[in-house]
């Protein structure tokens, strides 16, 4: 049965759960989520697909589940893949899942969405920078953790790189350059090298553009 992801191109949380369904080769397609015209926020949505309002959102069969960091454990329950190759490993995946969701994932998503997707009358200066300030504070966490490695824990690919990397390939300005920090810069080449790598925007359905 081919599992369906509803989701939408601009999501950085989306695309974590995207990439890994993508790099796992498990069957899956995506739904679009019209979150810019409020579909998230309608009692149809909260009633047929999640009360809490969100996306991304995972059906397989009977089951259905929401947050990334729970799809991305789904996913490695599925395939096998993505956790590492011990219970040592399986944990420190965990830290750095946890570590990205209320680090790196949660200041990139709000600064990314002030800068780009309000009207620019509407955004909001100080927070914006104070935002961008601890966002440097958790690159160089990344960038030093990433020199001498391939990937965040231990010799391929794991959750922990799928959810870190979820904001870092979006190009809308947010605070964040790879040149500016080279260890990182040399980790998403690593992931950009991997098959099935695709673009956020080739992934999954929805873009700025369509609503230019």
């Amino acid at each position: 049965m081919t599992m369906k992801l509803y989701c939408f191109g601009e999501s950085g949380n989306a695309y974590k759960a995207a990439l890994a369904l993508e790099l796992s080769g498990l069957d899956w397609e995506p739904v679009k989520v019209d979150f810019f015209n409020g579909e998230t926020r309608s009692q149809a949505y909260r009633e047929t697909v999640n009360e809490m309002g969100e996306a991304p959102v995972l059906v397989d069969g009977d089951t259905r589940l929401s947050q990334s960091g729970v799809i991305q454990m789904y996913v490695s329950e599925k395939s096998g893949q993505f956790n590492g190759e011990s219970p040592q490993d399986a944990r420190e995946v965990m830290r750095w899942v946890l570590w990205d969701n209320h680090k790196l994932s949660s200041q990139a998503g709000m600064t990314r969405f002030l800068m780009n997707f309000l009207p620019k009358d509407k955004r909001p200066a100080e927070v914006i920078a104070f935002s961008q300030g601890r966002l440097a504070a958790a690159y160089k966490v990344l960038n030093t953790h990433l020199t001498g490695r391939d990937w965040i824990v231990g010799t391929g690919i794991t959750n922990a790189d799928i959810s870190c990397c979820g904001y870092l390939f979006y190009p809308e300005p947010f605070g964040f350059d790879r040149k500016d920090w080279p260890e990182i810069d040399r980790w998403l080449s690593n992931i950009e090298g991997l098959d099935g790598w695709k673009h956020p925007y080739d992934l999954m359905p929805g873009s700025p553009e369509d609503r230019v």
